[in-house]
């Protein structure tokens, strides 16, 4: 959270001079609910002042020029759209302003466009959000900012004010239609959106190097903002309030269409490739492991690593009918991780420990990271609910040890401890951020699948202890996006459990833990032209890039924990976000591979193994922006990702002759007498695509679609093999043949 700083700079200081003074004009007055919305000139910005008489207001510069030159030249009417067309000697500014209610949200939303009279430098701009009380000053405030952007995350400020009693507001900058200014310039979006309040918001980043073109129209300033009565009481009314406003907000902003991608041909190559490529695996003992990385020979084999692709393998085989040969090489090796002497699993092959070389914190014996002790406990649980007799043993023998650290370390878990003695090796992230504050609950998850594998409530208990050290900790649950995914999604089992409200809250707080590390922009500057970022999910609070491994994984959390909250009172904000992330997560996982971006935008020197641009195995990570990709290796234990997708998306009917794809999350899925039934998730404010595919178009012709509330479907396009139809989300579908 972020608190007030004790000082504004020279330029909102002068604006607020200007504001109370004689250079101030008011151009026009708006109700918005139950504030009051003013546009004001000044001699050197145009402001939106939104307020409340009598507690306070949030200024919003839309437009600015350091030469206080400014002249409003034309001013109109568009709908519930303002539009005005200012002057200065530096250029010409056209403003958008929106003024709305969108159902029971005020809204805000300003665009200003500037087209420079000279080529232009932009070494500092200001803030354009300065929060001011009922004097107009900032001295008799309370506010706390609860969310802001981190390096490429969305452009987002979430604040609520207490004294006066304003209410919430959540700001979010639309970087995406600041890729020109960026692209020009030379510059990034990183961390161009603060929240330390009283001047806070959206500056542009400085333009030394390249400047503004002249002539050239920019958007210097896209801004959405949603705004509530009432601050929130606490951290979890603070959670479902942050999502509710971005929800409102999503609504408004606009989003980039979406491909559909041949998974099912997609996975059939990354079969291939993981079966064939040498560079996937090493030996040890009579025994086939996958390396984490393509030619890592130096690092022992993971047990995290055989997992990650073992399970979406076996949920692939399922759904095709027929076995796998690599399911069972994988398989094999799986028990020679297991240490007798500790009783566990061992993260690295016990066989080859000898290859640590210490390089890092936790390449040495017996050193545990501690959400890896509960990843692959966690996937070994999921193969043992699917009758895999092999991982039951492993998990439950492997129970003992994961509880007696639980307790011994009171349900909060340093970053890294010694197995055998549980000597803290590393207590926190960095100085002051804690330890792995979500292992608690990937913890809570993998307590509860013992609990369904033994009908022992031990572990049930054991999932109500490690959940309530979750409480308290706010927005700063996020260690690891798939642990805080599995989390949530223990949440919402342990309500349906117990049916205490607490948990339902918790899951909502993981959650919004999640969605304030997402970006909400598409960057098309730099490398960022070859590949979609909108709605990438960063896999820790630092990281600089996105990573297949924890994208794939939040995906299918996500869909588990929709699946389970079908049947419970789920907030329809978060009903309709997380269906969105995972339209968008099959939209964007399929430029992972090296195999489809420019060489050019590859790493040349790789940290771990190397790159072979021809394989169907993801890189680890994407740099949107400036910074080429694939730095850090090429991710074999991201490779299941297409096997992960293929069963929560895609559908066999008509005796198998055609496949149903949905870009949404589905449930309730039937078939029987010639027809599949099913429920597509998310919200109907928003649609999705099914599509069907045949190598026969008479077979997919002759398949009738019909929606609860939209009746019998007509298709929206078709191609050689495909039929395209859209549908709204939250509702039953029948498919008949």
């Amino acid at each position: 959270m972020k608190e007030r700083t004790d000082s504004i700079s020279p330029w909102a200081a002068h604006l607020v001079q200007q504001l109370a003074g004689q250079a101030a004009t008011l151009i026009t007055e708006r109700q918005l609910s139950s504030w009051i919305v003013r546009l004001i000139r000044t001699d050197d910005a145009l402001v939106v002042s939104v307020g409340k008489a009598g507690k306070g207001e949030l200024i919003f510069r839309v437009a600015y020029t350091p030469a206080s030159d400014l002249k409003l030249e034309e001013s109109g009417l568009d709908g519930a759209t303002l539009q005005y067309t200012l002057q200065s000697s530096l250029g010409r500014y056209n403003v958008s302003v929106r003024v709305d209610t969108v159902e029971d949200t005020p809204l805000l939303h300003y665009t200003t466009r500037f087209t420079p009279h000279r080529n232009f430098f932009i070494p500092f701009w200001p803030k354009d959000v300065i929060l001011l009380d009922s004097e107009g000053g900032i001295e008799n405030l309370e506010a706390c900012s609860h969310v802001e952007q981190r390096g490429l995350r969305s452009g987002m400020v979430y604040l609520s004010i207490t004294k006066p009693e304003v209410g919430a507001m959540l700001y979010l900058q639309n970087l995406t239609s600041l890729n020109s200014y960026c692209a020009d310039t030379g510059t990034s979006v990183a961390d161009t959106v603060t929240g330390t309040w009283p001047e806070f918001g959206f500056a542009l980043p400085a333009a030394i190097d390249k400047p503004l073109l002249r002539g050239r129209e920019y958007i210097i300033g896209d801004a959405l903002i949603a705004f509530a009565d009432r601050a929130p009481a606490d951290q979890f009314e603070q959670a479902k309030q942050f999502m509710e406003l971005l929800a409102a907000v999503y609504l408004l902003l606009p989003k980039p269409p979406t491909m559909y991608h041949d998974y099912h041909g997609i996975a059939e190559k990354a079969l291939q490739g993981l079966a064939d490529h040498k560079g996937c695996w090493s030996y040890h003992k009579g025994h086939s492991y996958l390396n984490a990385y393509v030619c890592d020979y130096q690092t022992p084999p993971e047990i995290m690593v055989q997992l990650a692709v073992l399970l979406p393998l076996k949920e692939y085989e399922e759904w095709m009918g027929g076995k796998l040969p690599l399911i069972a090489e994988l398989e094999a090796g799986l028990p020679s991780f297991y240490d007798e002497n500790i009783g566990t699993v061992q993260r690295w092959l016990p066989a080859a420990a000898h290859q640590l070389d210490g390089s890092e914190e936790h390449k040495e014996p017996l050193i545990m990271d501690s959400w890896y002790l509960h990843h692959p406990l966690l996937n070994l649980s999921r193969m043992a609910l699917h009758g895999d007799k092999v991982a039951k043993d492993l998990f439950l023998k492997s129970l003992e040890y994961a509880i007696k650290v639980a307790r011994h370390f009171d349900y909060e878990w340093p970053v890294f401890y010694k197995m055998d003695t549980l000597e803290v090796v590393k207590a926190e992230a960095k100085p002051g951020a804690g330890g792995e504050k979500d292992v608690a609950g990937i913890y809570a998850h993998v307590m509860l699948q013992a609990w369904d594998l033994t009908n022992d409530d031990k572990y049930l208990e054991e999932a109500k202890r490690a959940a309530k050290s979750l409480v308290s900790q706010g927005f700063d649950l996020f260690y690891q996006a798939n642990n805080t995914a599995f989390a949530a999604g223990a949440m919402i089992r342990l309500w349906k459990a117990t049916h205490d409200d607490m948990y339902l809250d918790l899951g909502y707080l993981l959650l919004a833990n999640i969605f304030k590390n997402v970006a909400l922009w598409d960057c098309r500057y730099g490398y960022g032209m070859h590949f979609p970022l909108f709605f990438a999910v960063f896999p820790l609070n630092d990281a600089p890039y996105t990573a297949v491994y924890e994208e794939v994984e939040v995906f299918a959390a996500m869909h588990e924990y929709l699946s389970q909250a079908d049947d419970t009172p789920l907030s329809r904000a978060y009903a309709l976000l997380l269906a969105e992330f995972i339209r968008y997560a099959l939209h964007r996982m399929l430029f992972y591979y090296p195999t489809v971006l420019p060489r050019e935008m590859l790493e040349d020197e790789v940290k771990t193994g190397e790159i072979d641009n021809r394989l169907w195995v993801p890189l680890e990570d994407i740099n949107p922006g400036w910074d080429k990709s694939g730095a850090v290796g090429q991710e074999v234990y991201g490779a299941g990702f297409p096997f992960a997708v293929i069963p929560r998306h895609y559908m066999k009917v008509a005796d198998g002759t055609c496949l149903l794809f949905i870009d949404y999350p589905t449930t309730e899925k039937v078939v029987e007498n010639r027809q599949v039934r099913f429920k597509v998730l998310g919200d109907e404010r928003l649609p999705c695509k099914l599509f069907i595919r045949s190598s026969s178009m008479e077979h997919a012709a002759n398949i009738t679609v019909s929606a609860a509330r939209q009746g019998v479907l007509e298709p929206k396009g078709e191609g050689l093999d495909m039929i395209c139809y859209e549908l709204q989300g939250d509702q039953h579908v029948l498919i008949s043949w």
